[in-house]
């Protein structure tokens, strides 16, 4: 019976995003055709933008190569939305923590142009993982010695960063680092996460060893949260505070070293920004969309790595592809309508549990044990029920 019950719920664990990425896609596509447009036609052009060669047809190895530059800052950030979510609370700051990592790897990069790449490249992106970590130890002490919400805090942390960040490019650094107000000049070589053979290989794409990193950190991440002690303690103090206390593990510092590890994380987010994609930093309007946008992958994906690579890839596709639309004479905005709409559901999956516990529910685990019982020829070969 237990057996059963924890297979109901894997499965369920994994339908869940599944129909929720195929709502989002049939009601947008309802919303398509309520405004006088084909959903076929979009969603067609979606996928032949992201993957294909406009004129020849075949695959394009440019679009998919920036459909991996697109996905490798939004798994850092939803890597890091995930272990502070799973210790009970919510990051909201990754922007600003992936904006600190940004402009301090560019900052380290420019200011030793001269240094072999064996020395700047891992000092520029310790130097931006370390900013975000910092950036984000603010709302967590806030958090465990203040109770203060984390929430306000990290929204409000955001626009300081945001701001900090614009000073800083305008007053602060070095006037020779510079090409233009507000803007830096591009990284050289030595500090850059490009390499000609991926460039090669992508028809020239940004495509970058970002990626990679992206892909080491998702397995350095499952391994820290279901394979050691601290990942063991986070994991308890998110489900329990007051009882991982009465076991004699510290909430207030475990609150403390998740959301540091959650800063560290966006910030490498931000490393990946600037010294693989933009390849400089200039001063931003707004708070960056990967830090948001990484929240959504992270729900999407249930916080496991499998999930939260699947999910990025899946909305750098709806990003890229979406931009291809208007060849329809379809609005992109659309896409973050489909976007918005998977979010929703995700975020409301408790009615789509409601409706598959119909199908994969205790009175239907009930009869599949007493026809079990009823068959015993139906035994596996060590003689145990199925």
């Amino acid at each position: 019976m237990g057996q059963l019950n924890n297979r109901s719920e894997k499965i369920r664990n994994m339908l869940v995003p599944v129909i929720a990425v195929l709502l989002g896609f049939v009601i947008g596509g309802i919303i398509m055709a309520a405004f006088g447009f084909s959903p076929l036609a979009g969603y067609s052009q979606m996928i032949k933008t992201a993957f294909l060669n406009p004129q020849t047809g075949a695959i394009n190895p440019r679009n998919i190569g920036e459909i991996f530059v697109t996905a490798g800052p939004l798994i850092f950030t939803a890597l890091g939305f995930s272990v502070a979510n799973s210790a009970g609370f919510f990051n909201i700051g990754l922007s600003g923590q992936a904006l600190c990592g940004w402009v301090a790897s560019i900052w380290v990069a420019l200011a030793m142009p001269d240094a072999p790449k064996i020395v700047v490249l891992p000092l520029a992106i310790l130097a931006g993982a370390l900013s975000g970590a910092v950036a984000a130890a603010i709302p967590g002490v806030l958090r465990a010695l203040f109770g203060t919400s984390e929430v306000i805090v990290t929204i409000m942390m955001n626009y300081i960063l945001l701001y900090t960040s614009t000073h800083i490019v305008n007053n602060v650094m070095d006037e020779r680092l510079m090409s233009n107000k507000g803007v830096t000049k591009m990284i050289g070589e030595n500090g850059s996460l490009r390499t000609n053979f991926l460039t090669e290989i992508s028809n020239h794409s940004r495509l970058n060893m970002g990626i990679f990193l992206a892909l080491i950190f998702l397995v350095l991440v499952y391994f820290l949260m279901k394979k050691t002690t601290l990942g063991y303690e986070i994991r308890s103090v998110g489900l329990n505070p007051y009882a991982s206390e009465y076991a004699g593990m510290s909430s207030k510092r475990t609150i403390i070293i998740s959301m540091v590890i959650s800063g560290f994380l966006a910030g490498l987010g931000g490393v990946v920004q600037g010294l693989g994609t933009f390849q400089n930093f200039f001063i931003q309007g707004t708070s960056l969309s990967i830090g948001f946008d990484g929240m959504a992958v992270s729900l999407l994906g249930s916080g496991s790595s499998v999930g939260i690579l699947l999910s990025a890839l899946l909305f750098s596709v709806l990003k890229l592809g979406g931009q291809g639309m208007q060849v329809a004479g379809i609005p992109s905005e659309l896409v973050d309508v489909d976007i918005a709409i998977i979010i929703f559901f995700v975020g409301i999956s408790f009615v789509i549990r409601f409706a598959l516990a119909k199908f994969f529910g205790p009175k239907k685990e009930v009869a599949v044990v007493e026809e079990v019982e009823a068959n015993p020829s139906d035994q596996d070969e060590e003689g145990g029920k199925i």
